[in-house]
This record gives structure tokens, C-alpha cells and sequence, in this order.
């Protein structure tokens, strides 16, 4: 008896993929639901890849990883201009003491989330 290894791969391969793909799914599904609704750009940037029997979900906003893990208190300062303004500020700010973000993790507990294939 011989096993033909090529065979076996090629039809595990495919089915394993596809496997990824629909957790992959269910785990982008949840993300979004989950993620803060403020404007919704956040949720609408998540997305899914599958390569090699592996599934990634995530964003390419920069702000996701702050809102999945928040922040600690830091200096914003101008990258610009010569001082900070905004809408209602008294004055400009050649800087501004941020107090950190409390993080809203929607990557993390998507995952979590028991499945069943």
C-alpha cells in the first residue's frame, strides 16, 4: 500500500484554506460589531486575509492598535505648524498634555468569541 502524499495535500490544502476563511469571517464579523461606533471608519477598516492555512484580521488604521491596547498620558506637539488648534481651544498650544485613551479592545474578545466549524 502507498500513500500518495501529493494527493493528499492537494485536497487538504484547499479544504484548509476554506476552513480559515470561514473563522476568519465570522472573527472580522464579530470585530466590527464590536469595535466603537463613534464614526464608524474603525470598523469599516477591518478586514481579513487567508494565506497558508492561516487566517489574519485587523485593520490599517493607525488608531486601531490605540483603541485595541489605549494609550499612557503623552505630549502631542505640532508636526505642521508652529502651535495646536482647534475648534473651541482658548488659544493656540506649542503643546498639549494628553491624558491617554482608555483602550476598547474589539480585535481580542472578536477572537475569543467560542465558534464552532
Amino acid at each position: 500500500m502507498q500513500i500518495d502524499h501529493a494527493s493528499i495535500q492537494a485536497h487538504l490544502t484547499p479544504a484548509i484554506d476554506d476552513l480559515m476563511d470561514r473563522l476568519g469571517a465570522m472573527v472580522e464579523e464579530d470585530a466590527k460589531n464590536i469595535a466603537p461606533k463613534k464614526t464608524g471608519e474603525l470598523a469599516g477598516s477591518i478586514r481579513r486575509e487567508v494565506n497558508n492555512g492561516r487566517f489574519r484580521v485587523g485593520s490599517d488604521l493607525d488608531r486601531a492598535l490605540w483603541m485595541e491596547e489605549g494609550t499612557k498620558p503623552h505630549v502631542i506637539r505640532p508636526k505642521n505648524a508652529k502651535a495646536l488648534f482647534w475648534e473651541g481651544a482658548e488659544h493656540p498650544y506649542a503643546l498639549v498634555n494628553h491624558p491617554g485613551t482608555q483602550a476598547q479592545p474589539f480585535l481580542r474578545p472578536a477572537l475569543w468569541i467560542k465558534r464552532e466549524a
